[in-house]
Order: C-alpha cells, then structure tokens, then sequence
C-alpha cells in the first residue's frame, strides 16, 4: 500500500464520522457556550478552563447529532433530502453509530470531570434532552422550539463551568440560542413540507404552511435579538457589544430576506452559511467588548 493509499485510509473514518454528525455545524452553539463563559464574570476565562468547554461542547453536541441520527435512521430512509447520510445510504451501521455515541459520551464525561462537579451532576438533564429531541417531530410542531431549547443549554453549561453555580443570567442567552436556532430550523423545515405532510411527519411548515411558518421565524429572531439586547443590560456591557447586536440583527433579517414563500432556493444559504457568521460575529464584538474594558 503507498504512502497516499495508507494516509487516506487512516483518515477515512474521522471524515466519515465528522460527516455524520456535521462537525461544521459546531459554529452555530460554540460561541453562544463561550459568551456564557464570557458574561459569568465579564472577562475572559483562563485557557485551560475553556479547553475543557470546548471538548465539553464538542462531545455534548456529537453524541446530540448521533443520537438524532440514530433515533431518525428509518425516516431518513425514506426521505429524498437524507437518504443518502451515512446511515441510510449504508456508509456506517447502527453498531459502528452507537459505537461513535458512546466514544462521544466518553469524551463528555472526560471532559465534565474537569470542571466543576455542577455541571457533571446537571448532565443527565442535557442527555436527557439530547435523547427526547429527535421523537419531539413525531407529536409536536413545535420540534423547532424543543430543539433550540436543547442547544441553549450550552450557555447555561458554560456559565456553570466557571461560577460553580447556578443563576437566571445564563437562561437569557439560553432564550436567544432558543428562539435563533429554532427560527432557522423552521426555515430548514420548508424544504421538506410534502414529505413531512406525507410520513406525518410534525413540522410548523407542515401545519400551517410556508408563508405562516416563516413569518413565526421573523417573530422568533425578533425575540432574540431583544433578548441580546437583554443580556447586555444584565451584564452591563458597553457599546461595542450593542453594535454587535445590530449587526446580528442586521444578519438575521438578510437571513429572512433572503428566503420566501414563493423562492426557498436558498434555504442552504440562510442555514449554513447566514448562520454560520451569525455566531461568530456574535462572539467577535462580545470579545471585543470585554478586553476594551
């Protein structure tokens, strides 16, 4: 075997299983989990700390994306759209799946020990969630918001893991995560309405139609840019942080622009990329925020 054919071969399963969870997609919670590291005492924690954070947070959100995966195998199957993800298209097994989700709770737990024992005993509450989630579209339309939800609790994580505590600021950026994530999400939704309709398949889309749905994700990235707005008077934070607050709001209603009733060309536009920029931008000017002080 050549050089080239070994060096492929060894990195062919971590590209198959960054794929299969959308490694990538980690930009849109991470940031969110360091601003609630950030805003616990309004300054940057120490490297160390937000190391464990992040293994923390990639481990938490790569078992949620497995789980997903594995609790929706058979829908996915079925749909066009997803058909051809790792599982349905037979590029992994369930085995080599649940294999990966319990390497991904390994590497949370690591993690978890090496911050504050709060946040190890308020774990089974976040896996909990990461279980319940997937089987939320089989009873609700309201999945979106389930899921937001589910991500928002990385903030509140973040805060934990450096105030050894518990208290309501966290819960405010919880509410953004909320209400950002689960507007996009109905955005996402659009592209599967007949087949959702079809599998009975709960989804806002799917209920109330394409034009209703995406006026709810106005009122929900509404909520959360006065939510921004909310943490900053809670924290006290100076005009550099307000600034990135207009600029997200600016950000998210190109992100609502962009996408109609009648044109839902580019969704993966408004998904992917809008929202990528989105969590950066965010974390930029909370940083910038703080070593100004």
């Amino acid at each position: 075997m050549s050089s080239k054919s070994a060096t492929a071969s060894l990195l062919r399963w971590p590209v198959l299983f960054a794929r299969f969870v959308k490694l990538e997609h980690s930009v849109f919670a991470l940031p969110f989990a360091y601003a609630g590291a950030f805003f616990a005492f309004n300054r940057i924690p120490g490297f160390t700390r937000l190391l464990w954070i992040t293994v923390a947070m990639v481990g938490a959100r790569s078992l949620a994306m497995a789980l997903n995966r594995i609790i929706d195998y058979e829908i996915d199957a079925r749909n066009p759209r997803t058909a051809g993800r790792e599982l349905p298209a037979g590029k992994l097994t369930l085995d080599q799946a649940a294999a990966f989700s319990a390497l991904s709770l390994a590497v949370l737990a690591v993690a978890l020990y090496q911050l504050p024992p709060l946040t190890w005993y308020l774990s089974p509450i976040a896996i909990a969630a990461f279980v319940f989630y997937p089987y939320t579209k089989r009873f609700t339309s309201l999945c979106h918001v389930f899921l937001g939800a589910t991500i928002g609790l990385a903030p509140v994580g973040a805060w934990v893991a450096v105030t050894y505590h518990l208290a309501w600021q966290p819960f405010l950026l919880m509410g953004v995560v909320t209400f950002w994530i689960g507007g996009f999400d109905i955005i996402y939704a659009c592209m599967d309405l007949d087949f959702d309709r079809r599998e009975g398949i709960h989804s806002l889309p799917a209920s109330i139609g394409v034009g209703k749905s995406l006026l709810v994700t106005k009122l929900f990235h509404v909520l959360a840019v006065v939510l921004l707005v909310a943490v900053g008077m809670a924290r006290h934070l100076g005009i550099i942080y307000y600034v990135g607050v207009a600029v997200v709001a600016v950000l998210l209603a190109y992100e609502n622009a962009i996408v109609t009733s009648r044109d839902l060309s580019r969704v993966g536009m408004a998904f992917m990329t809008m929202n990528g920029v989105i969590s950066v931008v965010y974390i930029a000017f909370v940083t910038a925020d703080l070593l100004a002080r």
